[in-house]
């Protein structure tokens, strides 16, 4: 089947002159994809069934994938969606929503691109599975409207994409860029190429062509270390010069777009926290214009503890006393294994013990199941 949420646009116009029809049908075809979220073709009543036939006859479909279980937080405010793609491969998907006083919440998805990872990060639940193969550009949209056909009853909107869930994003270079036209396009999701963000853990080529592409996301580079001895402990795949390749990545895509780079750092419990690993990453970084996201590791099977709070708030300190602009990320998901690094399709989704940055002393946190299509099978793995 060729999905009809792989289309471009300027595609889809040329596919419907080529079957005989006017070039009209194309734009009641997209905001029927892009606004009513139809789950087959059947349900696109915006066309003809004569066109809806042909369409189908010629080999074309809605195959957005099945939701296996949804798990939400216990704050309503973190939704994690366990889906069945395509050749019955499973990935997660996460809905994050930051409420907003007087208006709608701020709602970002994250969206897979591989099932799996072969960067094998050694914190990272993704990283542990192995890479069981690529995305395609539809299996990723599909994520970004499953999770806009849950919000639209509550008059409620995607308003942000993130392409940092399971995977490598500029490894599977291609069919993520086509998926971010495809958001982007205003006849199609209509997202503000502003809205989104590409995540790597350090694909340089991917990086230098996501620089050409005349494109305005953003770019977000795991670094997690600043020396490359640390580097290559916590990310087995890097190159013998992987922190000076990438800041100076980072600096080119700055310089062709003019975007700032995010550099991310987890930081783990008595491994890269020190405060002369911070002063070396103040050194590294201080100049380049970049922005660091500090994410106090989640839980995983790995075994990997987070800081205490105020060795990540000293951290913090440090670099911003060394004159770079930081954050610590805020906390979504975590109990629900929806934070980051821990995407890995387990059947028990829902259980994790957490302590929250927010206060050591607390008791850990319990997610809750929550699911409209009842009980699932396990998944096959």
């Amino acid at each position: 089947m060729n999905d009809l949420y792989r289309i471009l646009p300027q595609e889809l116009d040329a596919l419907m002159v080529e079957l005989g029809e006017p070039r009209y049908r194309a734009g009641q075809l997209l905001r029927a994809l892009y606004h009513d979220f139809p789950a087959a073709l059947v349900e696109v009543r915006a066309l003809p069934a004569a066109l809806r036939e042909k369409l189908a006859a010629a080999g074309y479909g809605v195959g957005p994938g099945d939701e296996v279980r949804s798990v939400v937080s216990e704050d309503g405010e973190t939704t994690k969606l366990l889906l069945r793609l395509g050749h019955d491969t499973l990935i997660e998907s996460v809905l994050m929503q930051y409420p907003e006083p007087g208006k709608h919440p701020r709602s970002t998805v994250c969206v897979s691109s591989q099932a799996g990872c072969a960067m094998g990060c050694i914190f990272c639940a993704t990283g542990q599975m192995g890479f069981e193969r690529n995305l395609k550009a539809e299996e990723m949209v599909a994520q970004v409207v499953h999770m806009a056909r849950r919000l639209k009853p509550r008059s409620e909107h995607v308003t942000n994409v993130v392409f940092m869930g399971m995977g490598e994003p500029l490894a599977n270079y291609g069919e993520t860029v086509r998926a971010a036209r495809l958001l982007t396009d205003p006849r199609a999701f209509g997202l503000a190429q502003r809205s989104i963000t590409i995540s790597t853990v350090g694909i340089l080529s991917g990086i230098d062509r996501l620089a050409d592409q005349g494109m305005q996301v953003g770019l977000a580079i795991s670094l997690h270390a600043p020396n490359e001895e640390l580097r290559r402990r916590l990310v087995p795949t890097a190159g013998p010069h992987s922190v000076h390749d990438l800041v100076s990545a980072a600096r080119r895509y700055f310089k062709k777009t003019g975007r700032r780079v995010t550099f991310e750092y987890a930081l783990i419990d008595g491994l890269n926290d020190s405060p002369e690993l911070a002063r070396q990453l103040a050194g590294l970084l201080r100049g380049s214009g970049t922005h660091v996201n500090l994410i106090p590791v989640n839980p995983t099977a790995g075994g990997f503890g987070r800081p205490p709070r105020q060795r990540v708030v000293a951290f913090e300190r440090i670099l911003r006393e060394g004159g770079v602009n930081c954050t610590i990320r805020a906390e979504k998901g975590s109990e629900i294994s929806a934070a980051c690094g821990q995407l890995r399709t387990d059947e028990d989704i829902a259980r994790v013990d957490f302590v929250p940055l927010s206060g050591a002393a607390a008791a850990p946190a319990r997610g809750r199941r929550q699911s409209a299509l009842g009980p699932a099978p396990s998944p096959a793995r």
